[in-house]
C-alpha cells in the first residue's frame, strides 16, 4: 500500500503527516476525557477534586517523561512501531476504565497507563514528521500537525459530554478504546521512518532519496539521559524548557483540565461547559496555523513574546469573564483559543535552530516533558486550591502572570552559541532567530 501511495501524484510526506494527523486527533480526544469525567467521577465514588486531580496530573507528568525515551526508542527502532505501541497501550487503559472501582486503579489506568500511552504519540511527534519528510514548509507542517489537539478537542469534547450526560462515563471511554483500535491498522499500513523507504526524497528536497541516519547505537534510555545531560549545560535548552513548563501549567494543566469544572461552578451546564472548550480547540486551530506559517518567516523570538504576553493578559481577565456569564466566558475562549497552540511552531524552530536538526526529536521531547511537567503541577494544584478555597481565582491568576514572566524570559533566546549541526546529519540551520 505505501509504495502504491508513494507512485501518486500527492507526495507520501502528506500521506504520512496525514495519518499522523489522524493518530494525534484521537489521542488528542482521549486526553480531553479526564477533565469531562471529573464531576461523574466526584458523584459516582465520591472522590475530591484533589484526589482526581492527582490522577490527571500522574497522566500529564508520564506523558511528558515518556517522549524522551519514547524519542529514543523510535530513533532505534522506528517510529511505526512506536505508534503501535503506544495506541495499543491506549486500548488496554481504556478499556480497563470501564471497570475501575477504587482511586489506586483510577491513578494506575488513568495515571500511569494512558499517561504512557499518550506519551509514546505526543506532540513532540510533529518535530519529528516535519523534519524527517519536510524540506519546505516545516514550520507550517509543525502548526497544522500541532492544531490536531485543537480539532481534537472539537471533535471529541461536545460529543463525550453528551455521552456522559446521556450513556454515563463508561460509553465514553469505551467509544475511545474502540476508536484507538481501529487506527492500529492504518498507521502499520502507511507510515513509514523515512522518506527513502518509499523511494523519496524529503517534500521540497532534491530529486534523489536521502540516506537515513544510522541507527544510534547502545542503550535507547543512556542516550535519551544523554542529550539531557547535554541540553541542560546550554542556556537556550533552559530558556526554552522553562517557557514550555509556563506553556503547560497555562494550557492543558489549568485551562484543558479545570474550566469545565470551574464553569460549571458558576452555574454552566457541564455540555455548554465542553463546548465553550471545544471552541479554544476550533480557533487554536487558526492560531496554530498562522502561527506555523509566520515561524518561517519571522523573528521566532518575538512570535514567543507576544504569544505569552497575550496568553497571560488573557488568564488575568477570565475570573472578571464569569462574572459577565456566556458573553465573558465566550470572548475569552476566542481570545485565548487562538493562542492556545501557537507556541509550539516557532519552539520547535528554535530546538532545531539552535540545538540541532539531527536531534531534534529527543531535545524537544525533553523540552515537551517540561511543558506536562508544568500541566501536571498546575492540573493538581489548581485542583488543591479549589478543594482549599472553593474558587479558581488565584489559580487563574497566578498563571497570567507566569506567562508574562515567560514573555520576557523568551527574549534572551540566542545569547548562548547555538549547537552546529553534525556533517553527517541534516543540513545546518539557516538562522535560530529569523528564517
Amino acid at each position: 500500500m505505501a509504495v502504491r501511495l508513494a507512485r501518486g501524484r500527492i507526495h507520501y510526506a502528506w500521506v504520512v503527516a496525514g495519518v499522523t494527523f489522524v493518530v494525534l486527533l484521537v489521542a488528542a480526544g482521549i486526553r480531553s476525557v479526564p477533565t469531562v469525567l471529573i464531576v461523574p467521577l466526584e458523584h459516582e465514588f465520591g472522590w475530591t477534586r484533589a484526589t482526581l486531580s492527582l490522577a490527571i496530573s500522574v497522566n500529564l507528568l508520564l506523558y511528558g517523561l515518556g517522549g524522551p525515551f519514547a524519542a529514543a526508542i523510535m530513533e532505534r527502532f522506528g517510529i511505526r512501531r512506536l505508534m503501535v505501541g503506544g495506541l495499543l497501550t491506549l486500548v488496554v487503559s481504556l478499556a480497563l476504565t470501564t471497570q475501575m472501582r477504587s482511586v489506586w486503579q483510577l491513578i494506575l489506568l488513568w495515571g500511569v497507563l494512558s499517561g504512557l500511552g499518550a506519551g509514546a504519540i505526543a506532540s513532540w511527534m510533529s518535530a519529528t514528521i516535519a523534519n524527517r519528510w519536510f524540506a519546505e514548509r516545516r514550520g507550517l507542517m509543525v502548526g497544522l500537525l500541532s492544531a490536531s489537539v485543537g480539532i481534537g478537542q472539537l471533535i471529541f469534547l461536545p460529543l463525550l459530554a453528551s455521552i456522559v450526560a446521556t450513556l454515563g462515563w463508561r460509553a465514553a471511554a469505551a467509544l475511545l478504546s474502540v476508536l484507538a483500535l481501529l487506527l492500529v491498522p492504518l498507521v502499520i499500513a502507511v507510515i513509514r521512518n523515512f522518506p527513502r523507504d518509499v523511494g523519496l526524497s524529503p517534500y521540497g528536497g532534491k530529486g534523489e532519496a536521502e540516506p537515513a541516519p544510522p541507527r544510534p547505537p547502545g542503550n535507547p534510555l543512556a542516550s535519551a539521559f544523554r542529550t539531557l545531560g547535554e541540553g541542560l549545560r546550554n542556556g537556550n535548552f533552559r530558556i526554552l524548557a522553562a517557557s514550555l513548563f509556563v506553556c503547560g501549567a497555562t494550557t492543558s494543566g489549568l485551562i484543558g483540565t479545570h474550566l469545565i469544572p470551574a464553569s460549571m461552578d458558576h452555574g454552566f451546564s457541564e455540555v455548554t461547559a465542553a463546548s465553550f472548550l471545544a471552541v479554544v480547540g476550533a480557533v487554536a486551530l487558526v492560531g496554530a496555523a498562522t502561527s506555523g506559517w509566520l515561524s518561517d518567516r519571522c523573528d521566532n523570538r518575538l512570535l514567543l513574546c507576544w504569544y505569552y504576553s497575550l496568553r497571560g493578559l488573557s488568564l488575568l481577565f477570565l475570573p472578571y469573564a464569569y462574572g459577565r456569564g456566556v458573553f465573558g466566558l465566550g470572548l475569552f475562549v476566542t481570545f485565548y483559543g487562538l493562542d492556545w497552540l501557537t507556541t509550539f511552531p516557532p519552539t520547535v524552530r528554535l530546538t532545531a535552530d539552535l540545538l540541532g536538526r539531527d536531534r531534534v526529536s529527543t531535545n524537544f521531547a525533553w523540552i515537551f516533558a517540561s511543558h506536562q511537567l508544568g500541566s501536571a503541577m498546575a492540573a493538581f494544584g489548581a485542583g488543591a486550591l479549589r478543594t482549599w478555597l472553593g474558587n479558581y481565582q488565584i489559580a487563574f491568576m497566578g498563571a497570567g502572570l507566569l506567562c508574562l514572566v515567560a514573555a520576557g524570559l523568551v527574549i534572551r533566546l540566542g545569547r548562548s552559541p547555538a549547537v552546529p549541526a553534525k556533517p553527517a546529519g541534516a543540513p545546518a540551520p539557516a538562522g535560530a532567530l529569523a528564517s
